[in-house]
């Protein structure tokens, strides 16, 4: 974000020099150049944070980013899947993902967390997942599995019963081996990255006939937006692994004693749109 965003304008200048003024100047070239407003608003964000520290340490006397509403933009309203969409994307997806497809839905997980999901940790006794870590990608290519951003990261996410038929299969053609191996592998069997999912996923939803647009990361907000029915702001932000409540207000609603009522309620839309035959 500072290579491509900021430092083009003001890599060489002086900090003291930059004024309100041209960082005006410059979020409107970069909103005329084409540039996302979403990546713009990071950008001025970031920006505006290095200059808060250099305010601190009295290199200057003002933060000259003071554009207003500069730091913020109106998200558009994302997609919600009906379960019959979910399992449409999930009968057209290459087999390896179908359960990706599925948990992504009614779990929440974020891709990050699916991919560095390990054997040991699905409870498949109780439907439980244990989501420990995420996995991140450098620039550079180079893969790692991290501990959350927060310590409400780390959590038991339990799913519907009705998925442990997809969850057993699943363990049993296309995870890595002994309990430490992946859940989920790339298609040569090496780990998962987005490059090597996202084809798959164009394909599937386009053979779905899923509207354009849709990525990936509407299935969590799909799973969030149908665990919200009945769940309580604490519950889904238990669920969601936030540890403030301003995502989860965005659900209008979880405590880990009902998550299990909570994905039971999911299992029961899948019963509803599958007619009782949940088995892959």
């Amino acid at each position: 974000m500072i290579r491509l965003h900021l430092l083009p304008t003001f890599g060489g200048r002086p900090l003291s020099s930059i004024t309100t003024a041209q960082v005006r100047a410059w979020r409107t070239a970069r909103l005329a150049a084409g540039v996302g407003e979403p990546t713009v608003v990071k950008a001025y964000q970031i920006m505006r944070a290095i200059l808060k520290t250099a305010v601190d340490d009295e290199l200057i006397r003002r933060n000259p980013c003071r554009v207003k509403g500069a730091d913020r933009y109106d998200v558009p309203e994302r997609p919600v899947l009906a379960v019959a969409e979910v399992y449409a994307v999930a009968d057209a997806i290459a087999p390896r993902y179908r359960l990706l497809i599925l948990l992504a839905a009614f779990t929440g997980l974020r891709f990050g967390e699916l991919a560095s999901l390990r054997r040991r940790d699905i409870d498949t006794t109780n439907a439980v997942l244990m989501v420990r870590r995420s996995r991140a990608e450098m620039q550079n290519g180079a893969l790692f599995d991290k501990a959350p951003k927060s310590d409400a990261g780390v959590r038991p996410v339990a799913f519907p019963t009705e998925l442990l038929p997809d969850v057993e299969q699943h363990l049993d053609d296309f995870a890595g081996a002994g309990r430490d191996g992946h859940v989920f592998l790339g298609p040569q069997g090496g780990r998962l990255r987005r490059s090597n999912f996202r084809d798959d996923w164009i394909k599937a939803r386009k053979k779905a006939g899923i509207v354009t647009g849709v990525h990936l990361h509407d299935l969590r907000h799909t799973g969030n937006t149908l665990a919200a029915s009945g769940a309580s702001l604490r519950e889904l932000m238990t669920r969601m692994g936030h540890s403030t409540p301003r995502a989860a207000l965005i659900y209008q609603h979880m405590v880990n004693g009902r998550d299990r009522e909570i994905a039971d309620r999911l299992g029961s839309m899948i019963r509803e749109t599958r007619g009782g035959d949940v088995a892959p």
